[in-house]
C-alpha cells in the first residue's frame, strides 16, 4: 500500500477548457482517472476510490462537464466529445502528472475510449463498463435512432435531443425521474421481459417514466444515495447532461478521420449480462480482438444490469485491481 492511500477522499477544482473541473481524489501512486456517465456524477465512484487507493494507486474521479459542481458551458456545441476529452488531458495536467489509465462507465465509456484514442501519449490504458467501445463512422447517429422504435415508440436518444423537451418532463420531479431510471435499467428491479421497454417513449405525447418501475429502489442505491444524485440535478438541471446526446453528430464528423480506428492500448472490458448496452451491442464485443487489440479480458457479470460499479462493487474493483496491477509489470 502506497503512503497515504488510506486518507479521505478529498474535494478540489482544476481549471480546464469547460472553465472549472471539480473531482475527488484519494490515495498516491499511478493515477487513474474515473468518467461517469448518464445522469450521475463523481459519487457513482464511491466504492471504486477507496478500493484504488487501497491497492496503491491515486484514484481520481471527475464529474464530467454539465453535471455536478463542474462548470456548465452554455450551448450544445460545449458538449463536443473532442471538448470532454480536452477536459480529461486538462485534469491529467493539472494534477501533475503525465499519463493516467482511465476509466469510464456509460457516456463515460465512450469518453475514455475516445481520450485513449486521440491521445495515446496520455492515456496508457482503458478500462470500459458497460458501454462497449466501437470505433467512429458508420451512419449519421440521429439517422440510425430515429429508425428505431417503428412508428408505435421512439428511442429515447431522439426524445433527448430536441431542447427542453426531456427537461419538462424531468426537471419538476428530479428525485422520482432519476429512482425511476435507475430503477428500470437495475438487474434486480428492472421490467420484466415482456413489460413495455423502459428505452422507449410512446409517440403522441408519452414520457419515459410511465415505463419507469415505481415501488421499491435498488438494492445498491439507498435513499441517501438518491438524495445526493437528486441534489445535485436539483441545483444545476438536467441541461447540461442531456447535452451530450444532442452533440452526436457533431462528434461524428469531428471524429470522422479515425473512422473504423482501433484503440491499441492494453483495454479491459466489464459488463452487465442483462444491461441492454451489452445485449445490443454484442456485434461491438465480438468485433474487440479487431477494435481493442490490447485487451487483457472481457467480462459479463451473470444477473447484473447497467449501473455495474454500484450493483457489483466487491467485484468490479477485484477486475479493475487485478488488471491494473498487469500494467506495473
Amino acid at each position: 500500500m502506497q503512503p497515504g492511500s488510506s486518507a479521505a477522499p478529498r474535494h478540489r477544482t482544476v481549471e480546464a477548457p469547460a472553465g472549472r473541473l471539480h473531482l475527488v481524489e484519494q490515495g498516491s501512486g499511478p493515477l487513474v482517472l474515473l468518467v461517469h456517465g448518464f445522469p450521475e456524477s463523481w459519487y457513482s465512484w464511491r466504492h471504486q476510490l477507496p478500493a484504488l487507493a487501497a491497492a496503491g494507486y491515486r484514484a481520481v474521479a471527475i464529474d464530467v462537464r454539465g453535471y455536478g459542481r463542474s462548470s456548465k458551458p452554455a450551448g450544445t456545441d460545449a458538449y463536443r466529445m473532442l471538448d470532454l476529452v480536452a477536459d480529461n488531458v486538462a485534469v491529467v495536467r493539472a494534477l501533475g502528472e503525465e499519463d493516467a489509465v482511465i476509466v469510464g462507465h456509460d457516456w463515460g465509456s465512450n469518453i475514455a475510449s475516445a481520450s485513449a484514442l486521440l491521445h495515446s501519449e496520455v492515456f496508457t490504458a482503458v478500462a470500459l463498463l458497460s458501454v462497449p467501445y466501437a470505433p467512429p463512422g458508420g451512419p449519421r447517429p440521429t439517422d440510425i435512432f430515429s429508425r428505431i422504435g417503428g412508428a408505435e415508440q421512439e428511442f429515447y436518444v431522439s426524445y433527448f435531443q430536441e431542447p427542453g423537451r426531456a427537461e419538462a418532463e424531468i426537471e419538476p420531479d428530479v428525485r422520482g425521474w432519476l429512482a425511476g431510471f435507475y430503477a428500470a435499467l437495475s438487474a434486480d428491479t428492472m421490467p420484466a421481459p415482456n413489460a413495455p421497454d423502459p428505452h422507449f417513449v410512446a409517440r403522441g405525447g408519452g414520457r419515459l417514466r410511465d415505463r419507469f418501475p415505481t415501488q421499491a429502489l435498488p438494492a445498491w442505491l439507498s435513499e441517501d444515495d438518491l438524495d445526493v444524485y437528486a441534489g445535485e440535478f436539483e441545483r444545476t438541471g438536467i441541461t447540461g447532461a442531456l447535452n451530450r446526446y444532442r452533440s452526436m453528430d457533431r462528434d461524428w464528423e469531428d471524429l470522422a478521420p479515425h473512422r473504423g480506428a482501433p484503440v491499441e492500448q492494453p483495454s479491459l472490458f466489464i459488463g452487465g449480462a442483462l444491461d441492454a448496452s451489452t445485449t445490443w451491442m454484442s456485434d461491438a464485443i465480438d468485433a474487440y480482438p479487431t477494435t481493442l487489440p490490447g485487451l487483457a479480458a472481457s467480462h459479463l457479470l451473470d444477473g447484473c444490469g447497467h449501473w455495474i460499479q454500484q450493483e457489483r462493487p466487491d467485484e468490479v474493483n477485484r477486475l479493475l485491481t487485478d488488471w491494473l496491477a498487469t500494467l506495473q509489470g
